[in-house]
């Protein structure tokens, strides 16, 4: 069941004001993935702590590199399920299902993804150097 929205705005509004797309349904994902040829990240947003103290802060800081996505858009998982579902089934399937996590796509096709296991008990600076380096190889 979903959190009341009241609950997650605050960290919603943590990527929307930096102009990151939010994607709530399905169609909204496939909109954005089909045919795309530009980089395109995708944030799985959570309510857990390291979304809170590591992703988040990570992806905030990454987006200063001198190479940064396309296009940035986000899911919250718990939350948009449809959209969390269809990403994962249709997007990220050779992938274990993971909150939060990045996922780098080229060509429709994710390039790099780097999940919870990645993320949890790891520095805020570890993670954006990972981000980085895939920007710099990828976009």
């Amino acid at each position: 069941m979903p959190y009341p929205e009241e609950m997650i705005a605050p960290m919603r509004k943590e990527l929307t004001k930096l102009g990151v797309q939010e994607l709530r349904d399905a169609k909204t994902v496939d909109t954005l993935l089909k045919n795309q040829k530009e980089t395109v990240l995708i944030i799985v947003n959570s309510m857990c702590g390291c979304a809170a103290r590591t992703a988040r802060p990570a992806f905030q800081e990454a987006l200063k590199n001198k190479k940064i996505p396309k296009t940035i858009a986000t899911v919250f998982a718990g939350q948009d399920l449809e959209a969390t579902s269809q990403l994962r089934e249709k997007y990220l399937k050779a992938f274990p299902p993971s909150s939060p996590a990045f996922a780098l796509f080229k060509n429709n096709k994710p390039v790099t993804v780097i999940g919870r296991e990645e993320i949890m008990g790891y520095e805020p600076e570890i993670i954006e150097k990972k981000l980085k380096k895939a920007f710099d190889e990828f976009c």
